[in-house]
């Protein structure tokens, strides 16, 4: 058999491996019920329904502006001494559309159900890749391994490049059945208007991106996993960005009132990957005078482009650091 082949028999057959993915589609099962149960259908007697309700607020609320303005005649002074600015009920004020059950529009909210997939499936992808030889350095597997390949670049890429192969072939899988379940909910809760070949092509482009964003989380768990040559490892870094470079980081840039600082913090570039551009707006510098704006706050736009290369740049250096490391440190 193959080193390839092997390296995905292993990482496929792993306990570890299926109770995350199984968890995972646990936990997206629950999300896709509970906003198929928060959603409901717009129908003609959904529609009858809302508008009751709509008078009925109206009548209730139009009583008690008639009450409100009695006690203002008989004691002007508990209500400021003008009564004629008391607010009164419009018709219009009282639409049904206010009173529906919301129904789930595929085009304004599956972008953001697909997020949270990729989001999710970033963070199976991390803990998975960082398992999956973290696992092998602690238990002695991998020097096993090399004793039949002692060709360590080579069994580290290829190990790396079966974790990314699977994790692709996961991604689609999961991404396709999630399209279709989410396209289901619509026709049955909500609302398919408005999809054309456009709107389809920008959630393709933006599920390409989640991939990408799920091969990079996978990538960097494997090679931090590497480079400490512990599961662990991975995990500490990934908590330790998370609480010193995140929460720590941005307490610290808020105190100092340092300009632009959501351009320093990880969320804001993981924004603009997914949505394309995000605008960092300077909170604590010298308002920018406009003759149509006014006064308006100084602006950094992050594209997806120099998210992307950024986040590039990062998982290159920290993969070419797991295999220096593999290169040059001894085996055991």
């Amino acid at each position: 058999m193959s080193l390839y082949k092997a390296e995905t028999r292993r990482l496929v057959k792993r306990r570890f491996t299926k109770f995350f993915v199984l968890l995972t589609v646990l936990v997206l099962g629950l999300v896709a019920a509970g906003v198929a149960y928060s959603n409901e259908k717009a129908t003609p007697a959904s529609l009858q329904a809302a508008q009751a309700r709509a008078d009925s607020s109206f009548a209730e609320d139009t009583k008690s502006a008639e009450r409100d303005r009695a006690d203002c005649a008989a004691n002007p002074s508990q209500y400021g001494g003008d009564c004629d600015n008391l607010w009164t009920p419009s018709k219009d004020d009282y639409q049904a559309a206010d009173y529906l059950t919301s129904q789930f529009d595929f085009r304004d909210s599956f972008p953001a159900m697909l997020i949270t997939l990729a989001a999710l499936l970033a963070l199976v992808a991390f803990v998975i890749g960082a398992s999956f030889v973290g696992a092998e350095w602690n238990s002695g597997g991998m020097m096993n391994l090399l004793l039949w390949r002692p060709q360590r670049i080579r069994v580290l890429s290829t190990k790396l490049a079966a974790l990314l192969v699977s994790l692709t072939g996961l991604t689609v899988v999961v991404g396709a059945a999630w399209t279709g379940l989410f396209w289901l909910i619509a026709n049955l809760r909500g609302t398919t208007e408005r999809m054309t070949s456009g709107v389809w092509q920008s959630i393709g482009l933006m599920g390409l991106r989640g991939l990408a964003l799920v091969l990079v989380a996978g990538a960097i768990g494997f090679a931090v996993a590497s480079i400490g040559r512990h599961t662990a490892a991975a995990l500490g870094a990934a908590i330790g960005v998370i609480v010193v470079f995140q929460f720590g980081l941005a307490i610290v840039l808020e105190l100092a009132r340092a300009r632009f600082y959501e351009a320093y913090l990880l969320p804001a570039w993981f924004v603009a990957w997914m949505f394309k551009s995000y605008e960092v707006y300077d909170t604590y510098g010298p308002c920018e005078y406009s003759a149509t704006d006014g006064c308006t706050q100084a602006s950094f736009t992050i594209t997806w482009q120099l998210s992307g290369s950024v986040v590039a740049g990062l998982t290159i250096i920290i993969v070419g650091a797991a295999m220096w490391t593999m290169r040059k440190r001894d085996i055991t």
